[in-house]
């Protein structure tokens, strides 16, 4: 169960600052991009899942739990959308965790067909994964110069629990496993994280926490910190403010993180 659709690149991905389709002159882009800067006039085939294995109360696409018309879409149907344009695939939802044979299955038939050009697989997930179906993604992943982004949605048990409806643990070890796949292939890199930052939940002492986490793993793993908007149960908080941003980019920068960056700037309050 699935939506798709065509997204021109360069485009608003958590991982745009460090990505081949997005940036100027990314080492690595000869192998694994069209052009040497963002790469204008291609195109992301984006796979958003109708299912998630998390219950975030301030979910950003809570759409997805909305009865749907569309019918299943096979692999074969899904591989059949990428074109000559196509030069990335990212599957997110809701997350891919909860659908991976399916996503797996189409990978192979996209790199099947589209051997000897560039396409680029990429996943966004919560990290709630079965191990074995991550690290088969992970090896498609790695191979085509695409990445895994993972939602790290908070540190500490008891804010994760709140927020979610799980622990933290599964997706740290999850996210710990992928290590040597990152230092396997460090650029492009293969492994990002992101947090959304939450007001009055996910504040720069949750942030410091995991970016000192990360750069104990490998402080060139990139960090993306996203401005928050109100939405499903939680649309009643305001959204991310300029303070609470600079914080926890000081908190990250500070904890020893090579490359941090704030996203969605044109959200954040004064």
């Amino acid at each position: 169960m699935l939506d798709w659709y065509h997204d021109p690149l360069p485009t608003n991905c958590c991982a745009d600052f460090v990505c081949p389709a997005g940036t100027d002159s990314p080492p690595g882009w000869r192998e694994y991009a069209y052009t040497q800067g963002p790469e204008k006039g291609y195109r992301n085939l984006a796979v958003f899942y109708r299912s998630c294995s998390m219950g975030c109360l301030y979910c950003q696409n809570w759409h997805y739990r909305l009865p749907a018309s569309e019918s299943k879409v096979s692999a074969h149907e899904l591989a059949a959308a990428v074109d000559g344009r196509t030069s990335c695939v990212c599957f997110f939802g809701g997350d891919p965790s909860t659908q991976a044979v399916h996503a797996l299955r189409s990978i192979r038939i996209m790199l099947e067909q589209s051997q000897g050009r560039v396409l680029r697989v990429c996943f966004e997930t919560n990290g709630r994964w079965d191990p074995v179906l991550l690290r088969k993604a992970a090896d498609l992943s790695l191979r085509s110069g695409g990445c895994i982004k993972f939602d790290l949605k908070a540190w500490s048990p008891e804010v994760h629990y709140a927020l979610t409806g799980f622990g933290p643990e599964l997706t740290r070890k999850n996210f710990e496993d992928l290590i040597p796949s990152y230092r396997a292939r460090p650029e492009p890199p293969f492994l990002i994280a992101c947090t959304l930052l939450v007001p009055g939940y996910v504040d720069e002492q949750e942030v410091g926490s995991i970016a000192r986490w990360l750069a104990a793993l490998d402080p060139s793993i990139p960090y993306s910190l996203l401005a928050f908007h109100p939405q499903f149960m939680m649309d009643d908080l305001p959204m991310t403010s300029r303070r609470q941003a600079k914080a926890c980019l000081d908190a990250a920068t500070d904890a020893g993180l090579q490359r941090v960056r704030v996203g969605n700037l044109h959200l954040l309050q004064d």
